[in-house]
């Protein structure tokens, strides 16, 4: 009979770790599809980053140049 209840532990270990394994493959998935979330929304920002700077650069480009003071200004 030893032999039997040995078995029978193994074979409970079996299903546990095949319980096991079948959740971590869930989480895994579902980390997975976070990620692909996460780095569209990062490729989204940068792109709206990029269109910023630009509409900024665009701006400052369109600035006046500030004149020299000439001397008659400060007298």
């Amino acid at each position: 009979m030893a032999h039997s209840d040995t078995i029978d532990q193994i074979a409970e270990r079996v299903d546990h770790l095949l319980l096991r394994h079948e959740e971590l493959q869930r989480t895994n998935a579902l980390l997975a599809q976070q990620v692909q979330a996460l780095s569209a929304e990062r490729d989204q920002l940068k792109s709206r980053l990029a269109a910023a700077r630009a509409r900024v650069d665009a701006l400052i480009e369109r600035l006046p140049t500030s004149a020299p003071a000439s001397p008659e200004a400060s007298a």
